[in-house]
């Protein structure tokens, strides 16, 4: 069930994405006067079809992995007489523009839209509240404690895990300081904090900003209940179900899930006497954890078993929610933030700040697709509108056969008053086909060692 929700939700992420993207080019090619033949949802054959007025096909293929707009070009094919002036190579340089920054333009304004509905339903998020700081860790040596909320990172005000998560990401590769704004509790005025740092999450695989400064969030107890139980791993093979407590194992009580978890982590190939509660009678239960390797060479336990969640008390919840207007403003400024966020990432890659193996192919996108639909509509909007920003930013990078590739191309020609020559145009779409597939090689790669 989880893989066809997973397969459901990217088919609905990509699709929308794309649809938005192609539109972005349909839309303003047909402005421009320029005659689009195909606007195609997948590639291969079309599973559906159908013809407009004004001789455009419109199709859904059978490949839901991309799209495309296909115009009438005479570099392309034979283009009748009286049809020459419809032809995308017969317009103007800033016509032609105009058509290819359309697409990645489209998938910005979707994000737009996508965090202004966020903000006007409202989002609930979870207030920053310090739970553990690890002895000597840069939170410790800055003098943040438990129990301290945090309200500013890097002098920017911040409401959430998610938000301070961004400002730590920003900032990979810094030395020095971070400063961090924390509150005590039942306090009104926030204290400076200096935490130490040296070369910042630099190469971290993943980067784990939190746990790198010494700072745990504050999370209510969770009793060591089961919520889901994965077909065909070792929890269900142990007949162990959804609402099972385990309450020991070998005869030692266990505390809650991170008991359970630590417990089961340290014990890979071998069996665990498990003392369980179902339905008020206890029972008792042979579990053995496959052994899982991590990608550091780590060996550890693993059942194929989730924790049943808990209500957040109220005091630690808070709603974001603004008016249409305002919310307007703040979508603006969230998807800028998201833009310059996702360039410095491809940045910081490309300088060796981070490793290239945070790159995420088709298969990561589906696992984080499937987690946001089952985590709810906010989550999965959420993630929605980050893919499309990060496919806007791709797309306008300047690589031979994207649309930053063409742009380049015609901004060339703008300046100099003549188009790129061919010769130089078709090196080019050999040298950014390489490098597209050689990104899409590397992405798919690490997604299946993420997955083994």
């Amino acid at each position: 069930m989880g893989l066809i929700q997973n397969v459901l939700a990217v088919i609905v992420v990509l699709g929308l994405l794309i649809t938005f993207h192609e539109f972005g080019h349909f839309w303003v090619a047909r402005r421009c006067g320029v005659k689009v033949l195909r606007f195609s949802v997948g590639f291969g054959k079309p599973l559906w079809s159908r013809f407009d007025r004004h001789g455009t096909e419109f199709a859904v293929a059978a490949i839901p992995l991309g799209g495309y707009v296909k115009m009438l070009d005479e570099r392309e094919g034979p283009v009748p007489a009286e049809e020459r002036h419809l032809a995308f190579n017969r317009q103007n340089v800033w016509a032609r523009i105009a058509i290819v920054v359309a697409g990645p333009l489209a998938n910005f304004l979707l994000a737009l839209v996508a965090y202004w509905a966020l903000f006007v339903a409202g989002t609930t998020v979870v207030v920053p509240v310090i739970g553990e700081v690890t002895p000597d860790s840069p939170a410790a040596r800055g003098g943040l404690a438990a129990g301290q909320e945090i309200t500013a990172v890097q002098g920017e005000t911040v409401r959430s895990w998610e938000e301070i998560n961004l400002e730590l990401v920003a900032a990979i590769g810094a030395s020095g300081e971070l400063t961090v704004q924390a509150r005590d509790a039942g306090a009104s005025h926030a204290r400076e904090h200096r935490l130490p740092v040296e070369d910042w999450l630099v190469r971290q695989d993943p980067p784990q900003p939190l746990a790198s400064l010494g700072i745990a969030p504050w999370r209510p107890r969770l009793p060591a209940v089961l919520g889901q139980v994965v077909d065909g791993e070792p929890a269900a093979a142990a007949g162990l179900a959804p609402g099972d407590e385990v309450v020991a194992i070998d005869g030692t009580p266990v505390e809650d899930w991170g008991h359970f978890v630590e417990r089961v982590r340290a014990r890979p190939g071998e069996t665990l006497a498990l003392e369980v509660l179902r339905d008020g009678e206890r029972r008792s239960v042979s579990l053995t954890p496959r052994a899982n390797t991590l990608q550091d060479g780590t060996t550890i336990g693993y059942v194929g078993a989730g924790v049943q969640p808990v209500e957040w008390p109220e005091e630690y919840r808070r709603e974001i929610r603004y008016g249409p207007l305002v919310a307007l403003g703040e979508a603006t400024v969230r998807t800028g933030e998201m833009t310059v966020l996702t360039l410095d990432a491809i940045r910081k890659m490309v300088v060796g700040l981070i490793s290239p193996s945070n790159l995420s192919g088709p298969i990561t996108i589906a696992r984080i697709a499937g987690d946001t639909a089952r985590s709810g509509l906010e989550s999965f909007v959420s993630f929605l509108a980050y893919l499309s920003i990060s496919l806007g930013v791709l797309n306008l990078l300047p690589i031979p056969v994207l649309d930053g590739g063409h742009l380049m191309y015609y901004l060339v020609e703008a300046v100099r008053g003549r188009p790129v020559s061919e010769r130089t145009q078709a090196l080019g779409l050999r040298i950014g086909l390489a490098l597209v597939g050689t990104l899409m090689l590397m992405a798919l790669y690490f997604d299946l060692m993420r997955l083994w």
